[in-house]
């Protein structure tokens, strides 16, 4: 019996100002270059039926770069939500308090809209979220364990991407920038998840 698809997959879509440098754009170009593939990657995993999704859009730390950058990648971030939010039950998650956070997104801050469960990482910051438990819960309370982690771009790092909920996922890696997805990079990674064995410690 063939293994099932994993239920929840985080992807972090990264290399967009580098792809931007080798198309030869300035690097805040990048951004709005990576909307159209994380729509097309949304609709690519409704309709394989998986469940949840969670998106790194930006992090807290990413909201140093400069000011050209800053209001590229919200503005991207702000275009992505809204196309997809009539499509499924969006929640942006990540602090609403700062003036990093696109005000166009503070309704989203509580989930909306029903089908695939999609959490987008807005202005999101792996000290934010733990700082919750000061409250009594972790901010992501919502978000559940996640069983396969995507990032482009190269990197073997998490970048702080959900720490509690990346506790025991599959991390796979794609080489190529994020602005550059097709479809066959998800079909890899799923086919890679299948060939792994997930113990979970037992």
């Amino acid at each position: 019996m063939s293994k099932p698809l994993p239920r929840h997959i985080g992807f972090i879509p990264d290399g967009n100002r580098r792809w931007a440098e080798t198309h030869g754009l300035a690097r805040e170009e990048g951004y709005q270059h990576g909307m159209a593939p994380g729509v097309a990657l949304f609709e690519l995993c409704q309709g394989l039926g998986i469940e949840e999704v969670s998106v790194y859009g930006f992090t807290q730390d990413n909201t140093r770069r400069p000011t050209a950058q800053t209001e590229r990648f919200r503005a991207a971030c702000t275009g992505f939500a809204e196309a997809i939010a009539p499509h499924c039950a969006l929640l942006v998650l990540g602090d609403e308090t700062s003036a990093q956070f696109p005000s166009a997104l503070l309704p989203f801050r509580q989930r909306h809209g029903s089908g695939m469960r999609v959490n987008f990482l807005v202005n999101y910051g792996w000290d934010w979220d733990l700082a919750g438990l000061h409250q009594g819960e972790l901010r992501s309370q919502e978000v559940s364990r996640l069983d396969l982690i995507v990032r482009w771009g190269g990197a073997r790092r998490l970048s702080g991407f959900l720490p509690v909920q990346s506790v025991y996922a599959d991390f796979h890696v794609i080489d190529d920038f994020w602005p550059d997805f097709t479809p066959a990079h998800l079909h890899e990674a799923l086919a890679w998840f299948r060939r792994q064995d997930p113990t979970l410690g037992g």
